[in-house]
């Protein structure tokens, strides 16, 4: 989020196929970066006064932002919308944030499922999007055992989110299921 204006309008670029549920959104919360915010700081609601399209980013007047200055103070805050506010996805359409969490179930190489890790992230690379898969294995427990390298990192895999891998989304079970090679 950036200043639009000398009267205290904020230009939001959107990261959605569109801007439509900031358009629509009465409230939206704004989130300060990682160096401005103070530990354990938390998203903040505000009232959305007005909002328009302009090209291909979002441009709001806030309630209580009336000048230039307010405007830039809110430079770099991450801007969210509440959940209500988002249409329902449609068959075959899933929210990214629905995705990070779940486990990722990929092949080995008799055919058998197995457990690939747990969904960190997902990213979008122009053609699709992908998943950054946290390696892990299950133990005796059934809880996830994070896999690490030998210089002791976090080992990660990443998965493209198509329909070619990914041939299985259970949201409810917070599982994934692909062909995705186990040992790769």
């Amino acid at each position: 989020m950036s200043a639009y204006g000398i009267r205290g309008w904020v230009k939001i670029q959107p990261h959605a196929v569109d801007g439509d549920t900031l358009l629509a959104a009465e409230t939206l919360w704004l989130k300060a970066p990682l160096a401005q915010a103070s530990s354990g700081a938390s998203p903040f609601p505000v009232r959305v006064i007005a909002s328009r399209r302009h090209s291909a980013a979002i441009v709001a007047q806030l309630e209580g932002i009336v000048e230039r200055d307010a405007a830039e103070a809110l430079k770099s805050h991450a801007v969210l919308a509440s959940r209500q506010d988002f249409p329902a996805a449609q068959d075959d359409e899933y929210y990214w944030v629905d995705l990070v969490g779940c486990r990722l179930y990929g092949e080995r190489q008799d055919g058998e499922p197995a457990l690939l890790g747990q969904v960190r992230d997902v990213m979008e690379n122009g053609a699709h999007a992908i998943l950054r898969v946290a390696r892990a294995s299950l133990d005796e427990s059934g809880q996830l055992v994070w896999m690490k390298d030998s210089k002791d990192r976090p080992q990660e895999v990443l998965v493209p989110f198509v329909a070619a891998h990914v041939h299985t989304v259970d949201l409810a079970g917070k599982r994934l299921d692909s062909n995705w090679p186990v040992d790769f």
